[in-house]
């Protein structure tokens, strides 16, 4: 399984997730691992429905796979917050919204959106997890105004 992180380039990230059906695959597999879990009760029965549904047998509500992460309540496709989510993160300087609008066909107000959902969940403790891996950084900045220190 291809992690977005992993795609050398935007090219070969469209391959890998060419629809949005490849995505909401992607997406349940990272965050249920095949088995989905009721975000609105964790013990309960789920239920498999029609496009991409699960039905919570304890409360009877409807969800998705997007319950519950920062793609929730947006009706902009999943393969677009790919997207955004490599170019955020490939930038080492970031990408303004009129850019990333440009980049997607988007208004410059739901490139605007995207950015600070990202932002959101790149600072927000509850989306922060530990990676469990070495990490290696080529350039990093560390630090404060008053104390920067730079790693190589």
């Amino acid at each position: 399984m291809i992690q977005i992180s992993e795609s050398k380039s935007i090219f070969e990230l469209l391959k890998v997730f060419p629809n949005e059906q490849a995505c909401i695959d992607y997406l349940e597999i990272i965050r249920w691992e095949g088995n989905p879990i009721s975000p609105f009760d964790a013990e309960s029965k789920v239920y498999k429905c029609v496009n991409n549904r699960y039905k919570c047998k304890n409360t009877g509500k409807y969800f998705n796979v997007k319950v519950g992460t920062i793609f929730e309540d947006t009706k902009i496709p999943l393969q677009k917050w790919f997207l955004v989510l490599y170019i955020y993160s490939s930038n080492k300087k970031g990408i303004s919204s009129h850019q990333l609008a440009k980049d997607l066909s988007v208004t410059q107000k739901t490139a605007w959106f995207m950015l600070h959902r990202l932002r959101y969940a790149f600072s927000h403790p509850a989306y922060k997890t530990e990676l469990g891996i070495e990490v290696e950084l080529d350039e990093t900045f560390m630090g404060d105004e008053k104390r920067v220190s730079m790693i190589i």
